[in-house]
């Protein structure tokens, strides 16, 4: 049986700083902390994508804040500088299909598992996003609204939100009509209406309110 993951609930809250609880997991030993968030659970189509994100302890990095309080360009101007400096970033995505599978919640958890997975140095400790632990068998702390009070995790919903709205730009050349690269497959007024005049793409989310009902039956 897969060892259940272990949770700590040591941290001090509130943060002191955005390197609080890096620091509070250094101070107990630990030296490879990987933030970790997701971009992508919300939309009718696409991937859910998640990163996860080694700093250095000396990491700044002016700006970086939750990807969902900067703009498009800001985020593309933080990207390259977070890989650059960053000791190690892993990528993990679950695709419409698997998501359709498995659900939405699982399919995230699988993402974030392969970003972990990812790294090229292995987390010792791992900051997530959210209240929902991973099934690994790493010391590990959720923590809720964690993209705006940890830099490590702020780093990485950067790095997920970018790699995700790339991929959706590639999706709107790949399927015309929809305007992927402009809502990105949330569920805009807009995009909507197209699924309705052209029924779901292949990389639409079948199980997804606003897309099963312009499903053709089995």
């Amino acid at each position: 049986m897969a060892a259940m993951p272990v949770q700590y609930k040591f941290f001090d809250e509130p943060s002191l700083s955005t390197l609080h609880f890096e620091q509070q997991a250094q101070a107990r030993g630990y030296r490879a902390i990987a933030g970790i968030d997701e971009a992508g659970r919300g939309p009718l189509a696409g991937p859910v994508v998640a990163a996860a994100v080694i700093l250095p302890a000396s990491f700044e990095l002016p700006g970086l804040t939750d990807s969902k309080q900067l703009s498009a360009t800001a985020r593309e101007r933080l990207y390259p500088l977070i890989c650059a400096q960053a000791l190690a970033v892993g990528i993990g995505v679950a695709r419409a299909e698997e998501i359709d599978r498995v659900n939405i919640l699982q399919a995230t958890l699988r993402s974030m598992q392969r970003a972990v997975g990812r790294l090229v140095i292995p987390a010792d400790f791992l900051l997530i996003d959210g209240n929902v632990p991973l099934p690994v068998p790493l010391p590990q702390q959720t923590l809720v609204k964690g993209d705006s009070r940890s830099l490590s995790i702020a780093a990485a919903s950067v790095v997920a939100k970018v790699v995700r709205d790339r991929i959706m730009t590639s999706y709107d050349r790949l399927f015309p009509g929809y305007g992927f690269a402009g809502h990105k497959g949330y569920g805009s007024d807009a995009h909507r209406r197209a699924i309705a005049h052209l029924g779901p793409s292949p990389c639409h989310r079948r199980t997804f309110g606003g897309v099963r009902e312009h499903c053709s039956a089995p």
